[in-house]
Order: structure tokens, then sequence, then C-alpha cells
């Protein structure tokens, strides 16, 4: 007897339905994609009980004829790819023709459809066909799935939380809204709307629908392109940031995509402007010719392959330095007197991500001199004011009257107050020295007066041994000195005077710390970070006016005089109106 024997569809579509269908977010993918690709101008998503109980998918789009209705349910079947060409220039969303029975198979679907003639209504149920009718003629069609996985119980068992789901699809209809802005999206969970937008285009708006107005107004346009790739959207300030990746949005020709890779380099272009464990709201559609990737990965299609990714990666880190590098980054301190208006989110979902209601605090930080974007205010006329400027933004001028705990000094202009850190604004002033004498190096170098002997344990002698051309390069003249030692006679002459020995130290700290994937640029940067920040004037140290003068001086030449090399502000600012608000002059 034969022990091999081809599985019956209903087994097949099932074991399919573990790779399409994992989550209810999962479902909610396939039929709004399905809804984009009909055309649509208005998508409606419902669900209950986070699409536990039931998911509805409403368009407007093209529809189906009655044949086409039945046959969508057929494995492989599809309008959207014919032969093995096509795959290497995919443009619509779906494909692949497994998503409609891999669903049907494990729920009870009813389908509603109509090119604008006679309707047709199916009902399966478990992949078995119900009900085949004729239907109103309204054009579009509306998808009804109930009951998820009530026939495989074991994937039912390990969907999340009821919270945890209904966060997953809001995420994934938000950034279906991003990728299309011109699509009206409406998103209702148990009787409450949680999205809705307006279709007009303008993604700005979208950007304002989904995070609010206080984020909007602090997003800033990108747009970059070279010979493959073409990049344009919204990047946040550095002050808007969020503790999760979740908030950077990649579109490759307007399909949300998921790439580690792509978001390192988001990330990346942010270095230095904010903290390492916080990351930006960003949302970058990338338009390219449909060859230069690949998205046939994987079923779920949010992994995708890039024909020449490091110039499409040099391109996105390019373009964000140069929109921040562009802009006055100073953080505006604004008293709320009136509770702001906020996007309507349900209350459950707001509990899973309890950092997010944390971050939105009493004080707003908002961008210095930027128009200030109300709730109500039509944010078309705001779009064309965030243009990027084609110059570099330079800190104004202030002039110090004080210094506050022994920390802030406290400057003035005619625009307003102002705070500067003098610790983070040394930090600043350092990095960015030692980070030029690290990658140009002169040939200066001083003997020391007592040559310095340092031990180390054997595995890090053998690390330090293995890496003496850095330093030798750098101008530290060091050998071996006995077992487990070395001995330094001399070192670059931009070590700080009278703290030359702790340089030392903190440099060969790092570049044992460096040893796993080292490279001089990672090294030089993480050297020039820690040097910056023991060589700055500590909290509590009451320095001249002389000294604030020159502070600021240095701090103004800077390229980013903003942001410490950790990301910590070094200024912030009390505009003239803020401050007459605070004591009743201006109401």
């Amino acid at each position: 007897m034969n022990k091999i024997k081809i599985m019956n569809d209903d087994l097949a579509n099932k074991i399919a339905a573990g790779e399409v269908v994992e989550k209810c977010v999962s479902v909610v993918k396939e039929l709004v994609e399905n809804s984009v690709d009909a055309g649509a101008s208005e998508i409606k998503i419902i669900v209950e009980e986070a699409g536990t109980k039931m998911i509805k998918v409403i368009d407007n789009g093209a529809g189906m004829s009655h044949d086409d209705a039945i046959l969508a349910f057929e494995r492989h079947a599809t309008s959207k790819l014919y032969d093995e060409t096509g795959l290497f220039r995919i443009s619509s969303l779906g494909f692949r023709g497994e998503a409609l029975p891999s669903i049907a198979a494990v729920s009870l679907v009813e389908l509603k459809t109509s090119t604008g003639d006679v309707g047709t209504r199916i009902i399966i149920n478990g992949g078995k066909l119900e009900k085949d009718e004729k239907a109103d003629a309204r054009k579009g069609t509306e998808i009804t799935v109930s009951n998820l996985f009530f026939n495989t119980p074991a994937r039912l068992k390990y969907l999340n939380s009821l919270y945890s789901e209904l966060a997953n699809i809001c995420e994934y209809v938000n950034k279906m809204a991003f990728s299309y802005p011109n699509i009206k999206f409406v998103f209702i969970s148990d009787d409450k709307v949680l999205l809705n937008t307006d279709g007009s285009g303008n993604l700005l708006k979208v950007i304002k629908d989904v995070y609010g107005a206080e984020v909007a107004r602090k997003m800033k346009n990108i747009s970059v392109f070279n010979d493959d790739y073409d990049v344009d959207g919204f990047i946040s300030l550095p002050e808007v940031t969020r503790s999760s990746r979740n908030h950077m949005v990649t579109l490759v020709n307007q399909r949300v995509v998921r790439n580690v890779e792509l978001n390192r380099a988001i990330n990346d272009a942010y270095h230095t402007y904010k903290p390492e464990t916080r990351y930006p709201i960003v949302v970058l559609n990338i338009n390219c010719d449909p060859s230069l990737v690949d998205v046939n990965v994987h079923p779920s299609k949010l992994d995708i392959k890039f024909s020449n990714f490091d110039d499409l990666k040099e391109l996105i880190k390019k373009g964000i330095k140069d929109v921040l590098d562009k802009s006055l980054l100073i953080p505006k301190i604004e008293m709320k007197t009136e509770q702001t208006e906020k996007p309507v989110v349900k209350e459950q979902v707001l509990n899973i991500e309890r950092q997010n209601v944390i971050e939105d605090s009493v004080i707003d930080y908002s961008l210095f001199d930027e128009p200030v974007l109300t709730v109500n205010e039509d944010i078309e006329s705001y779009d064309q004011t965030n243009e990027t400027e084609d110059k570099k933004v330079i800190m104004p001028e202030m002039y110090p009257v004080g210094l506050a705990k022994g920390t802030y000094i406290i400057c003035h202009n005619e625009l307003g107050l102002y705070m500067i850190d003098q610790h983070a604004a040394k930090e600043r002033i350092n990095y960015e020295y030692y980070k030029k004498m690290l990658g140009n190096p002169n040939n200066n170098s001083i003997r020391m007066l007592i040559p310095l002997t340092v031990e180390f344990p054997s595995n890090e002698f053998i690390i330090i041994k293995q890496n003496l051309e850095v330093l030798r390069n750098m101008k530290f003249d060091i050998e071996e000195s006995g077992i487990n030692s070395f001995i330094i006679k001399e070192h670059p002459t931009w070590l700080k005077q009278g703290y030359e020995e702790e340089s030392i130290k903190k440099i060969l700290e790092v570049l044992i710390d460096q040893e796993r994937n080292f490279s001089i640029e990672k090294f030089n940067e993480k050297t020039a970070i820690t040097l910056s920040c023991k060589m700055a004037i500590k909290a509590n140290t009451n320095i001249s006016i002389l000294e604030m003068e020159s502070l600021i001086n240095d701090l103004r030449k800077c390229e980013n005089p903003y942001t410490c090399p950790h990301g910590r502000p070094t200024t912030i600012f009390y505009s003239n109106y803020e401050l007459e608000k605070m004591f009743k002059r201006a109401m």
C-alpha cells in the first residue's frame, strides 16, 4: 500500500492558512489589500472583539461578477498575475491567490459584491460553499469574516489578548492610511470610530489623524532621489520620539514593508540627535521600478529585498541628516492651559502602550519659531510652510546673564529666554572636536614626563595587543612591558591637558569594549562620545560670564549645537509670549 498520498483541498487550505492567516490582523490585511487593488476610494473596516468575533471590510471598488466571486475562493486564483514575467514586476498588493481560500478554510465568510449590475451573495463555512444567490447591485464589495479559527482551536488558543490583537489591527490600518492618503479609511471597533481619514491625498493630514496635531506640526518634509529610488515623506523632529521602532513606517511603491536594515539606517541618521533608546516617527514612501524589488519573499508580503540596497540606505541617511541640519532644533516650552484634542483612540489600545500616555506631558516641547498648528487649522496651508529651506539654520545669538542651580546658563535675546545645560553643551563641543581629531589625526604628539604603565587581565591584554596599530596611528607610543601590561611613552597633543592619564585609560576601555565586529569608524565614534562626556563641565560647577560666553560661541560653531552626543537637548527656549502668558501679562 502506498504511504504517500495527495492531501485533500480542505486540509491543504487549512495548512496554507497557517502561513497567510496567523492573527486577526492578517485577515484585515488581506481583505484591505484586495479593496485597494480593486481601485476603491473608500474603505471601511469594522471589527468586533478585536476581530475574533467579526471582521467586515466594505469598499466601493470595481466589484466582481458572479463567476469571478466563486472562482476567487479557489487556491491560486488571481486577477493580478498571469505569467512568470509578471512575477518580476509586481505592482499590485496581492498576487498569490491564497488569501481568500485560506481565510474561508478557518472561518465563516459572507461575500456581497457587484460590478454595478446584478450583485452576488456567497456564504462559505469552513471552506464549504453553503449559499450562492443574487444580491443588491451596489458597486463594490462587502466581505464579512466571522468565528475566525473556529475549526482550528489550537491556533485560536494562541491568539494574543484582545487588546494586543486590536492594537495590531490599528497599527496596520494606520500604515495603510499613510500608504494611500488618497483613499478614505474608516476604522470602527465595537461601534467606536478609531480612525477616519478624508482621502484628500495629503499625507500630513493623515499623520494628524493618527498622531494628533501636536505631532503633525513637528514633522518635516523629506524628498530625495537617485538613479534608482525616489524617497518622499515626513520625519519627526528629534524631540518627538517613541520607545518602539514601530513608528518608523516604510512603504515601497505604496506597499507596507518591514526591513530591519532600512529601519537601522533611518535610526542611524538621527545619531546624537536623540537618545539611543528612543526612536523617531517617520513615514517614508520609496518609489522605484518594480523590477528593483522582490516582494515574493514570504506569504505575508511584508519582507522585501532591494537591488542596490546600500545606495538606498545612504540616500535615506543623507536625506534625513540634510533635513535635520536645515532645521532649528531648539525645543520651545509651551504651557498648556486647555486640553488639546487627541485622535480618537479606544481606551484598551492606549493601555497596551502606556508609555505613549506618559509621553503626553503637561509641558509641550515644540519647534522654535515654527508655525503653531491648531487642531482646526487647515493643514494644507501648514504643509507649505513646512518645506525645508535649502540652507543650514544657525543657532541664534543669545547673551548670558547668570547660572541657575550651578548647571543651567540663563540667556536672553529679543525673542525670549533660553536655558543651556552647560554639561550637555560642552559635551557637544568636545564630541565634534574629538571626532575631527580622530577622523583626521595630525602628526603631533608629546612625550610623557613619566611614562604610564597599565596592566590588564589576559583576555583584555590580548585584545589591545591585536589592535596596537590602531593606537599607534593615533600617535600613541605604546609597547608591551612585562606580563599583561603596556607602557605608554607618548600621546597625541589633542588630549585634554591635566587629564591625559584618564583619557588614555578611557580610550583603552573603548578599544576593549569594541572587540566584536571591530571597525575604526565605530571605535572613533565611541571614543569621541566617551571622552566628550568625561571631559565636559560637570553639573554644579560655577563658571564666570566670560566662560559662559565662550561656551555659547563654541556651541554655535558646532554642526549640531542642539543636542549632546547622547541625544539630550543642550538648549530650551521660552518665547516672550509664553513668558508673558505665564505671568498673566498676555491672556
